[in-house]
């Protein structure tokens, strides 16, 4: 299997991101669901993405406040990656006991609201959030 370098990575989370619609990007480790980098999501932690070359979320937004929206919207970027992290690790599963060779290559969640492509790498799981166009 080809493994990514960092900046293929970052190069394919750019190219993703920029697609329209896109509210928001998450880079997190493969090994641990811990968040790398962030973009248009709000961070409990200050320290969430300290060597970010993407814009870094702000953490100054109420609580009951997330991306801009009342509660019941997108969640801060912890609660998204844990989530992300959880569905990676039974998608992984669901794979596994179907083909133990075999491994998840793109997941896409599709919603009324939003739509998450989630592309997990050797090192590195690729978030982006955006807007699901109208029917």
């Amino acid at each position: 299997m080809a493994q990514n370098t960092p900046d293929e990575t970052l190069s394919l989370l750019t190219r993703l991101s920029q697609k329209p619609g896109v509210q928001s990007t998450l880079v997190l480790s493969r090994e641990t669901g811990a968040i790398v980098r962030t973009s248009g999501l709000i961070s409990n932690s200050t320290s969430a993405n300290p060597n970010s070359t993407l814009p870094a979320s702000s953490g100054a937004a109420p609580e009951n406040y997330t991306n801009g929206k009342k509660e019941g919207g997108i969640q801060s970027a912890e609660d998204v990656a844990s989530m992300v992290w959880s569905f990676i690790s039974a998608a992984s599963s669901l794979v596994e006991g179907l083909d133990k060779e075999d491994e998840v290559k793109l997941l896409r969640l599709r919603t009324k609201k939003n739509e998450l492509v989630i592309v997990p790498d050797p090192k590195f799981i690729l978030v982006v959030i955006h807007d699901t166009p109208p029917a």
